[in-house]
């Protein structure tokens, strides 16, 4: 997937759970969260933080759904990021803000963490182009991200799991949609990588919190 040999990007199976641990540590990356969030309903997710999100994750990795894709500096696993189809993600789909753009299937990038050595090095922009080729390999065609863009004037939240919007650019995505004026919908579309669909707009929803 990478064209430098010290990277590399593969999908979670089971063979390479411990590697998922090992990345996530003992908080499961947040808070007990082991990238269940955008899979739960929120107080679904509030009951099961930690070890029952932890035994969630690793019987869907164990059933042969690939969750997502670590990336290694040689052995090392530095870093991760969710992508799957978007009817993967309850959230996503219960969201008003995230909805829909259109009937088009498309696959979600909805999550990154990465090591704290390896953070501020381009790590999402290469884990979003290893996803590309992931995708793309399984078959899809549109690919969709839902980054947090930072307010003028603040710095981007240390939380903005879900990446930012300069990342997604770096990697080729294009805002398609935008319900909220810190939550833009970018695309890339791997059958012909343009992303022709009409923009919303912050109008009437200017000031909206939430997902």
């Amino acid at each position: 997937m990478a064209s430098n040999p010290r990277w590399s990007f593969l999908p979670l199976t089971p063979v390479l759970w411990a590697d998922f641990e090992a990345l996530f540590g003992p908080r499961g990356a947040c808070g007990g969260c082991w990238c269940m969030w955008w899979r739960l309903k929120h107080s679904v997710y509030m009951q099961k933080r930690g070890e029952a999100n932890h035994a969630t994750m690793k019987a869907l990795v164990g059933s042969g759904e690939i969750p997502g894709l670590l990336a290694y500096d040689q052995a090392r696993p530095v870093g991760w990021c969710a992508v799957a189809p978007r009817s993967s993600f309850t959230r996503l789909i219960r969201s008003r803000i995230l909805a829909e753009v259109d009937k088009e299937p498309v696959w979600s990038v909805v999550c990154f963490f990465v090591d704290k050595a390896y953070r501020n090095q381009g790590m999402t922009v290469r884990l979003l182009k290893a996803a590309l080729d992931h995708v793309r390999r399984s078959g899809g065609n549109i690919v969709e991200g839902y980054p947090v863009q930072p307010r003028k004037g603040r710095s981007p939240d240390a939380f903005a799991f879900t990446g930012l919007p300069s990342a997604f650019k770096k990697a080729g995505f294009q805002e398609v949609y935008r319900r909220s004026e810190t939550r833009p919908i970018m695309r890339y579309d791997l059958r012909k990588n343009i992303k022709a669909v009409k923009k919303g707009t912050t109008k009437n929803t200017k000031g909206t919190k939430g997902n």
